[in-house]
């Protein structure tokens, strides 16, 4: 069997090289089932690429695609694969887009890869072996108030209303709130130390897997938003360098939870 992390680096890169290709071709934009959710041919060639490499090293295993949906499997391994994250900032030429791949075995998390390839920037992490950034290790930062913190939250425009609070009660406390559009690719930030919190609503398996385990290989924590534990499938998570984990947690404490992944958002 071929190494999960190897695979993941090869697809990540091999799909990013795609993509930046596709850039530079007119793209076929569409909207899935609600305003601003958008998918582009770039992504649907990116996740066919990604799948054709892990179906290959691992026949056995299921791959859950966010474009795809689920390819079945035998075995008690599963791909989460996110072929293109932050779809909006690819289809406007803005960099903050990403590859997203994770490997789980028996439930769970052993290999991630985060690939921004207009940045040029491929974060790693194997379970108990750290977290990389272009192979060299990196660590989430010390920041231990909130009111020095750097922090970022993500929605999508149809939910300002139920994510608003929750940003303003934290720009009031922390030093800055940052929104760039591409989940996976500000867990990475997390753990590369370049944000000290993140948080965010309604999301999916493959918008978390990868940067989790990168978080925590990297020294950092992740919850969801309430502090429960985490799972890739909870629809929201609170990441942290883990000193000002507890201060973010009280601070979106302070406003109501009404999130129910299964209450329609209009």
């Amino acid at each position: 069997m071929e190494d999960p992390l190897t695979v993941a680096l090869e697809a990540a890169r091999e799909a990013g090289d795609l993509l930046l290709r596709y850039l530079h071709e007119p793209l076929h934009v569409t909207e899935k089932m609600r305003r601003a959710d958008i998918v582009t041919d770039a992504d649907r060639a990116s996740e066919r690429c990604i799948v054709a490499r892990l179906r290959g090293a691992f026949p056995n295993a299921t791959i859950l695609g966010e474009e795809g949906g689920l390819y079945g499997g035998t075995s008690s391994e599963r791909w989460i694969v996110d072929p293109l994250d932050g779809t909006t900032n690819y289809a406007h030429g803005y960099p903050l887009f990403c590859v997203s791949i994770a490997y789980e075995r028996d439930g769970e998390l052993i290999a991630g890869v985060v690939y921004a390839p207009l940045m040029r920037e491929c974060f790693a992490a194997e379970r108990g072996a750290g977290a990389r950034l272009d192979g060299a290790p990196i660590a989430v930062s010390a920041i231990a108030r909130i009111g020095d913190a750097l922090t970022c939250t993500g929605f999508m425009p149809a939910d300002f209303d139920r994510n608003g609070p929750y940003f303003r009660a934290v720009s009031a406390r922390a030093q800055a709130v940052r929104r760039d559009g591409s989940a996976a690719l500000d867990l990475a930030y997390v753990a590369l130390g370049r944000y000290d919190g993140f948080w965010e609503f309604d999301l999916q398996p493959w918008d978390v897997a990868a940067g989790t385990l990168l978080i925590r290989e990297a020294g950092g924590t992740v919850t969801q938003v309430d502090g429960s534990a985490a799972r890739v499938d909870a629809g929201s998570i609170l990441a942290s360098n883990g000193a000002i984990h507890e201060q973010l947690r009280e601070v979106l404490l302070m406003r109501p939870l009404v999130y129910d992944p299964k209450t329609p958002t209009g």
